[in-house]
């Protein structure tokens, strides 16, 4: 059951990730090449980050080539689609701007309960702190390098309740699911609070306080 809730919580944020990354970088202009880089590296990337700091070299994502195949696809579909309908994403930035917030916070959400997880299976479910933070990179992780490469200041520095909304959910998950052994509930909760979180963030425009 643990290992099925954690294969569907990933297949979830891969592809959400992905679909978030491709359309950012496809409304930046660039073209299929990278446009399929960037959607790849937004998936994976804080996947990455986390393996290379509990030590799992190379990373988990290279013994996967079905899920950079799953990436690529995913990318792929979403460029065609952005491609066909070209000459109206200038006047659907709005609602796509709104479809991009959906699936950057399923993919939030997915990722921030994994990343705890994984961080737990390698053998650090003794250390809360490195399973939250990590938790949180594998989160926030492929979507700051997304928006440093479509030269963006990090989403998650500057606007909305983002970074937040993913520890708040790497939190729950990692006191409700490994502490008290709930995996399936801590998981819901998780997912559920960290959506909620990022979407009302994102619609009343919540942010941290800044001097300027």
């Amino acid at each position: 059951m643990r290992e099925i809730l954690m294969l569907i919580m990933e297949l979830l944020g891969t592809v959400a990730f992905a679909v978030s990354g491709t359309l950012v970088a496809a409304c930046c202009g660039l073209d299929l090449f990278g446009v399929l880089t960037v959607g790849t590296i937004t998936a994976v990337g804080g996947g990455v980050i986390r393996d290379l700091i509990i030590g799992q070299i190379p990373p988990a994502i290279f013994s996967k080539p079905e899920t950079l195949v799953l990436v690529l696809v995913t990318s792929l579909v979403v460029f065609i689609v952005a491609f066909i309908n070209s000459k109206k994403i200038k006047d659907l930035r709005l609602k796509i701007e709104r479809i991009n917030i959906f699936f950057d916070a399923l993919g939030l959400a997915a990722f921030s309960v994994t990343g705890v997880e994984v961080t737990c299976a390698a053998g650090y479910s003794d250390n809360a702190v490195l399973a939250v933070v990590l938790g949180v990179i594998t989160g926030v992780g492929g979507g700051v390098l997304r928006d440093v490469l479509v030269n963006e200041k990090p989403y998650i520095l500057v606007k909305h309740i983002y970074a937040v909304a993913s520890l708040i959910g790497a939190v729950v998950y990692y006191f409700v699911g490994i502490y008290f052994g709930n995996e399936l509930i801590g998981t819901i909760i998780s997912v559920l609070l960290t959506i909620t979180i990022r979407m009302l963030a994102a619609k009343f425009r919540w942010n941290l306080p800044k001097v300027m």
